[in-house]
C-alpha cells in the first residue's frame, strides 16, 4: 500500500514580544536579540494603576525602545480616557506603528482613534474577555488592528479563558468585510497558534508562555514557532 503523504500549509502570521517581560536590566541587549531573532513587532504595555490594578510600563520605556529599534512598536495603553493623554504617546512613536486603545476606556474612543490615524499612525482596539463584539461593532470599521485579550488585562502569566473562543469565532467571520487584522495577547502557547493562526489570525503577542524566561536563546524560540507545521 502506497503511504500517505503528509501535506502541510505554509501560514504568515507576525510574531510580537511582550516588552512588559523582558530583562530591564539589559533593555538595550533584548532589544538588539529580539530584532537579530527575527520579531516582527515590540509590544508595548502601559498601564495607568486605574484603568488595571497594575502599572506596566512607561513613556519612557516606550521612548527608548522606539529609539533603539528598527522593528516597529504595538503601544497597548490601558489607561483610562486616553483621548487626554494620546498626544504624548503619539510624539514618541514613529510613523506606522501601531496604538491600541479600550473603547470602555473612553467616552469617545472614535475621536481617539482619528488623532491617532491623523497621526500616521495605525489604530487598534484591545478587546476586552467580557467586551462583546457587538458593543465595538462600529469601531471594526474604522480600524485597521483588533487585539483579541484572552485573558484579563493587566498581568502577565494568566490562565486562558476558554469563553473567549466564541468571540474569536465571530470576529474570524467579520475580518474580511470590515477589513482589519487580528491578534491574539495573553496566555499565547505554541498550541494556541497551531489551533488559531489557520483559523485566520494575523499575529500574536508572545510574552512568558513561550518567549521570556525559558532560558533559551530568541533566535531558536522564534524560529521554532515560526516552523510551527499546520
Amino acid at each position: 500500500m502506497k503511504k500517505e503523504e503528509t501535506r502541510y500549509i505554509d501560514l504568515k502570521f507576525e510574531l510580537n514580544a511582550s516588552m512588559m517581560c523582558a530583562d530591564y536590566g539589559s533593555l538595550r541587549d533584548e532589544v538588539r536579540d529580539l530584532e537579530e531573532a527575527g520579531i516582527d513587532s515590540f509590544h508595548i504595555d502601559i498601564m495607568d494603576g486605574r484603568y488595571v490594578s497594575n502599572f506596566a510600563m512607561s513613556l519612557n520605556d516606550m521612548r527608548y525602545i522606539a529609539s533603539a529599534a528598527k522593528t516597529p512598536l504595538d503601544v497597548h495603553l490601558m489607561i483610562e480616557h486616553p483621548n487626554n493623554l494620546i498626544g504624548i504617546f503619539l510624539a514618541g512613536l514613529r510613523k506606522g506603528d501601531t496604538v491600541y486603545i479600550h473603547p470602555e476606556a473612553e467616552y469617545h474612543p472614535s475621536t481617539t482613534l482619528q488623532k491617532i490615524i491623523d497621526a500616521g499612525m495605525v489604530p487598534g482596539i484591545a478587546i476586552n474577555p467580557g467586551t462583546s463584539v457587538e458593543s465595538v461593532m462600529e469601531m471594526l470599521r474604522i480600524v485597521d488592528k483588533v487585539l483579541v485579550m484572552s485573558v484579563n488585562p493587566g498581568n502577565a502569566g494568566q490562565m486562558y479563558l476558554p469563553y473567549v473562543g466564541k468571540k474569536i469565532t465571530k470576529l474570524l467571520a467579520l475580518k474580511e468585510e470590515m477589513d482589519f487584522k487580528l491578534y491574539w495577547d495573553g496566555a499565547c502557547s505554541a498550541e494556541r497558534i497551531l489551533e488559531y493562526a489557520p483559523k485566520g489570525f494575523d499575529g500574536f503577542v508572545l510574552g512568558t508562555t513561550v518567549l521570556f524566561g525559558k532560558g533559551k536563546i530568541y533566535s531558536d524560540i522564534i524560529r521554532h514557532v515560526k516552523e510551527l507545521k499546520f
